[in-house]
């Protein structure tokens, strides 16, 4: 944890008492978790189908709730946060004194380009931000620039894809506008479309700024919802991509979060991995049956 969060929550003690994690979320003090989940409007009862999931309700409250959920001996602790990015820095920065070996975020993105479709599997390679919440980690409030790039870690970043693209799933990375409004951003699309962002949604700029104050690995993970440039509505989706989209939130994302979550920091992503050996064997298979083809 770099000084500048220490301090912020050295201050942030002044006036609260308790373990502030463990009062809002219920996480375990006591506990060291594989991953820290960050993610707003998601809870995971709503979108994880698979039984094999075992997830137990610690915290809940009117815009909030915190989750164990565990898998294959790996324990995530999830905290579901309300949406914006005031919310997300409210809730996470709390969060910072936990014991966690990684940071994932989740939650939902707009299409800017006709380059994504709905149900896309995506990540930031760069975050643009529109809002101001950020600026209250910096020295003055007045220090605001506008439009402001944040990246991530993007050796982990291209870890992660190669790690998605051995689990058989195509992790694009992609500009990201960050928005104070869903609402108004319809109105601004052409001045943030200039911006060269392919994508929109509110968050993942404040939490790859609080990443690099937690100084853990961390990834944020999207599913496009919508894409203004296609004319893919985000209410009144058609059975089709709404089917799209509900693939990628409810069964990609929860099976990419644990394969992260186990994955260790100094080996390959294809290491001790049942399900690449599976994949790759029906690969030489594939190739094999090519051969014999051509043989013939």
């Amino acid at each position: 944890m770099k000084e500048k969060l220490k301090k912020a929550l050295d201050n942030m003690k002044k006036y609260n008492q308790g373990i502030m994690y463990q009062e809002i979320f219920g996480f375990d003090p006591d506990t060291e978790y594989d991953a820290l989940v960050i993610a707003p409007g998601w809870h995971p009862v709503k979108i994880i189908k698979d039984p094999s999931y075992k997830i137990t309700l610690l915290s809940q409250h009117s815009y909030f709730a915190g989750y164990l959920v565990e898998k294959d001996g790996l324990k995530v602790a999830w905290a579901q946060t309300a949406s914006g990015a005031c919310n997300v820095l409210d809730h996470a920065i709390i969060c910072a004194e936990m014991k966690f070996r990684k940071s994932i975020f989740v939650g939902a993105v707009g299409g800017l380009s006709i380059d994504f479709k709905v149900g896309d599997f995506c990540t930031p390679k760069e975050c643009i931000s529109g809002v101001y919440v950020n600026h209250y980690l910096d020295e003055k409030l007045e220090d605001f620039h506008p439009f402001k790039k944040i990246q991530p870690d993007l050796d982990y970043m291209e870890r992660i894809i190669e790690l998605a693209k051995a689990s058989g799933y195509d992790l694009k990375p992609a500009k990201v506008f960050c928005t104070d409004s869903i609402s108004m951003e319809y109105s601004h699309l052409d001045e943030i479309k200039e911006t060269g962002a392919e994508l929109i949604e509110m968050e993942t700029g404040t939490f790859y700024t609080l990443a690099a104050l937690f100084e853990v690995p961390a990834i944020a993970l999207l599913a496009v919802s919508d894409n203004s440039a296609t004319g893919d509505p985000l209410l009144g989706r058609g059975e089709e991509i709404e089917a799209a989209y509900h693939h990628t939130r409810s069964d990609i994302i929860p099976k990419m979060i644990f394969r992260i979550a186990g994955m260790k920091e100094q080996e390959s992503v294809y290491a001790s991995d049942k399900d690449v050996c599976e994949i790759s064997d029906r690969q030489i298979e594939k190739n094999m049956d090519a051969y014999n083809d051509l043989a013939k």
